[in-house]
């Protein structure tokens, strides 16, 4: 991927990974839109990074992501790359009886969110020389934590996603990549996770990641990730039990 001079949205960019990729991406000298639902963060960001625009989205709206795209197309006919990065990670308890609001949030953000905002946008980036539909899994994709069991399952359910698409839309100008991070230290599952010594710096993780991100892989993977990529196969289970002894202190 060409790494400037692209137009980019990018879903969930107000804080963690996505504020940090927007950055990294809009200094490289790209256009680059963040969108998500706290308007006052948004702004943060903007000002932060002049030249840096957004637009408010409720990503479990299809109402939202439908007017969202159709804004989009008009106000930025050169988009080329959408970036699906808004997601939510919420202990669900499947050992017990599950909360149905936060299991629900989860599954519409995290997987319905970018089958609606790739639909939304797909017709305009196929008029597209070159485009891009990149989706954020994660390592939890390969390799689940039990914790967390149904963000694992729909970022598996987001890889097995963008195998589709790829193939799918492999006779167009758009190409499918996937970015699966490893355990990062941002916030998404609170404070503690921004300071676990266990977890990526964030800096270091987006810098190896915009450097994948300029070569010619579908996957975009760090050093970090490779246990749980790696974990799929006949002894699954086996990667999943060592990961998860790891992180409860086992």
């Amino acid at each position: 991927m060409n790494l400037s001079g692209n137009t980019i949205f990018i879903t969930g960019g107000g804080s963690g990974i996505g504020r940090a990729l927007a950055e990294a991406l809009h200094a490289k000298g790209n256009k680059v839109i963040i969108s998500g639902r706290r308007t006052h963060v948004l702004e943060e960001v903007t000002k932060a990074n002049p030249g840096m625009e957004f637009v408010e989205l409720n990503i479990e709206d299809p109402k939202s992501v439908a007017l969202v795209g159709e804004e989009l197309v008009k106000k930025y006919p050169s988009l080329n790359v959408l970036i699906n990065n808004a997601g939510i990670m919420k202990p669900d308890g499947l050992q017990g009886v599950v909360d149905d609001a936060v299991i629900v949030s989860t599954v519409t953000t995290n997987l319905l969110g970018p089958v609606r905002m790739t639909s939304a946008l797909i017709e305009h980036l196929k008029q597209q020389p070159q485009a891009y539909v990149i989706n954020v899994t994660s390592g939890l994709a390969f390799t689940p934590l039990a914790l967390t069991a149904v963000y694992s399952a729909t970022k598996a359910a987001l890889h097995s996603l963008s195998l589709s698409q790829r193939y799918l839309l492999k006779g167009t100008s758009v190409k499918v990549l996937e970015i699966a991070p490893p355990y990062v230290q941002t916030e998404l599952m609170g404070a503690q996770q921004a300071a676990d010594p266990r977890a990526m710096p964030l800096k270091e993780f987006i810098a190896e990641t915009v450097e994948v991100l300029g070569t010619d892989v579908n996957e975009v993977l760090t050093g970090r990730v490779g246990p749980l990529r790696n974990g799929v196969g006949p002894n699954d289970y086996e990667a999943a039990v060592k990961l998860n002894d790891f992180l409860s202190g086992h």
